[in-house]
């Protein structure tokens, strides 16, 4: 029988309140497999043993696993029962299917009824190893890390930890509403605040039909990818013409970036209460463009109703690239697109715009009414493992939802 050996860190340091981290860590589990039964999930000190599904290959259990915020690092294990004999036969069979490697076996004895010692483990299935298979030892650099856990009912042979996604259980902290803009930051972004524990929808702003659906469809591609990491996910599909076309026939060139940003917060505050969601996420990071110097930011933040979250504010843009490439998501990124942020720009936009001079330009349009109007028209795309590996279409009827009610 096999088994995941998911082990946790950070959850460890929560003493009291521990508990409700590891059931959001198990419920998260769950949907990240969706579409494979997994037996039962038993806590035993700081890790999870989860029993998988004789249909689940093991490349598949090793790729999700890994999206699974909250674990440190896990295993596929088999179970055995706590007695040296059956340590070595796994070990062997392990071992086995890896001919020619160096190896080392670390044994770590939680139940101290065993009566060999965790180094005495390791000498004894070390040695048949190198008796029966001829393999090198290695306890520097192995090729193979043979691990044996004993525990109070059963035993896990492995054949080594991988790296989990670390930080807090996706759900844990509460709930927020990502802008994805269809670029490399956003993305990345979003994925750092899941690993605080914040459970992500997302809003797309696009101009179609001013411009193609490209930065639409990249933003499904985007939203699909990340939503992967806590089960299901929903991107907003905000259309943002009708506010750039005001802008541009109201506003001076040199504010009209602000006053974009400014709306985006606007209706995004409004899909994040539909929604449910206590903060806004964003990809920006200081002094990168022109609406992210230390004056803008503070002026976009104050058209927000709700707080804004930025964790990549003190990130290089090589730093960020490297992120999104290990996430997968840099491919996407680069694709292009016309998104809305691009269509209708100044060559010199402002970088340091009074408040005043910002309501001035403002009070000449219908805020409320350019608002209300791409939230009613939002289109919604429900995606993630627990609803299907692949995103549902982009085209999808407009969603027109009474205030006071989620979407």
């Amino acid at each position: 029988m096999r088994y995941l050996v998911g082990r946790y860190h950070e959850i460890n340091l929560k003493g009291n309140n521990r508990w409700r981290f590891v059931q959001q860590l198990k419920r998260n589990l769950r949907l990240i497999f969706a579409g494979y039964r997994l037996g039962p999930i038993r806590g035993e000190g700081a890790r999870l043993l989860v029993e998988l599904p004789d249909d689940l290959p093991e490349a598949a259990a090793v790729e999700r696993a890994a999206r699974v915020f909250g674990l440190q690092n896990f295993s596929i294990a088999r179970r055995v029962a706590s007695d040296l004999d059956h340590f070595k036969q796994a070990a062997l069979e392990l071992a086995g299917a890896r001919p020619g490697v160096t190896f080392r076996v670390a044994a770590r004895r939680s139940d101290k009824r065993f009566a060999l010692t965790s180094p005495e483990i390791e000498r004894e299935v070390g040695a048949f190893i190198v008796s029966r298979l001829g393999l090198k030892v290695d306890l520097a650099n192995p090729e193979l890390a043979l691990t044996i856990e004993v525990l109070a009912a059963h035993s896990y042979v492995s054949a080594g930890k991988l790296s989990g996604a670390g930080g807090l259980p996706v759900g844990a902290s509460g709930r927020g509403l990502a802008l994805l803009s269809g670029g490399i930051d956003s993305p990345v972004a979003a994925w750092r605040m899941m690993g605080r524990g914040l459970a992500l929808d997302f809003v797309h702003f696009h101009s179609h039909p001013l411009v193609s659906t490209a930065s639409r469809d990249k933003a499904v591609e985007l939203a699909a990818r990340l939503a992967r990491y806590q089960g299901s996910a929903t991107l907003l599909l905000a259309p943002f013409a009708e506010v750039q076309r005001a802008v541009v026939a109201r506003v001076p060139r040199a504010l009209r970036v602000l006053l974009y940003r400014r709306f985006m917060m606007r209706i995004a505050s409004e899909l994040a209460r539909l929604r449910r969601a206590q903060v806004l996420v964003t990809g920006e990071s200081l002094g990168q463009v022109a609406s992210q110097t230390l004056d803008n930011l503070a002026a976009t933040e104050r058209a927000a109703a709700l707080p804004v979250l930025r964790p990549l504010l003190a990130m290089d843009k090589n730093e960020i690239v490297a992120q999104a490439r290990k996430l997968g998501t840099f491919e996407i990124s680069i694709l292009p697109d016309e998104d809305c942020c691009t269509l209708f720009v100044p060559a010199h936009p402002a970088l340091a715009a009074a408040e005043t001079e910002l309501a001035g330009a403002e009070a000449g349009l219908e805020v409320a009414a350019l608002v209300a109007r791409s939230v009613e028209r939002c289109e919604k795309v429900r995606q993630g493992p627990a609803l299907g590996e692949r995103p549902l279409p982009c085209a999808l009827p407009a969603l027109s939802q009474p205030a006071g009610k989620t979407l």
